[in-house]
């Protein structure tokens, strides 16, 4: 039903001009609000994509772990990757790594996917965000957050060189402050 009334007010929108249709409410339980360096971006998380991916971030987020994490691999035009609090890339939460939940979801711009090695089944706690449409990487990444608010931050963050150190930042942007919305204080 609520898909029915949702397609509805779409198609009255198409019809009748000037009628505005909101956005859905995001689910304060299922979205972050994750302070850089740069400015603030507002993430919905996918739990019916990848639950335990999604349940990990909560964790790791609520423990504040990714609060003054950086940025530490950003590649122009394909992705920025952090959760890593060692900075290198190499690094994880104490947590073990997670089974891959891949969907057919697409990576879109401002998609969040879970960054692992070689295993399909080593994600833990870093994470990258597109820049623009990874379709490439459908299937193989696991999805777990869509960027709703603040794209235009990540554009801002500092870039390395994909063809040194593999997009390794010099002087990376860093997560001031991440937070689950529905705990989230000033």
């Amino acid at each position: 039903m609520k898909t029915i009334l949702t397609v509805l007010a779409l198609a009255l929108a198409v019809v009748v001009p000037g009628l505005s249709v909101a956005a859905p409410a995001l689910d304060p339980q299922n979205t972050l609000i994750m302070d850089t360096t740069k400015g603030q971006v507002v993430i919905q998380l996918r739990p019916d994509l990848a639950p335990n991916h999604v349940a990990r971030i909560k964790t790791l987020t609520s423990q504040g772990f990714y609060n003054g994490t950086p940025f530490h691999r950003v590649i122009p035009g394909f992705m920025a990757q952090g959760g890593d609090p060692t900075g290198t890339g190499r690094g994880g939460s104490s947590l073990p790594n997670l089974m891959a939940e891949f969907s057919q979801a697409n990576f879109g711009r401002g998609t969040i996917g879970a960054a692992r090695g070689d295993d399909p089944n080593s994600a833990n706690s870093q994470f990258f965000i597109c820049y623009k449409d990874c379709s490439f990487l459908n299937g193989q990444y696991t999805i777990w957050g869509q960027v709703v608010k603040g794209m235009n931050v990540v554009d801002k963050f500092a870039a390395g060189d994909p063809n040194v150190n593999d997009g390794q930042v010099a002087s990376p942007d860093k997560i001031i402050k991440m937070q689950i919305a529905a705990d989230a204080k000033p």
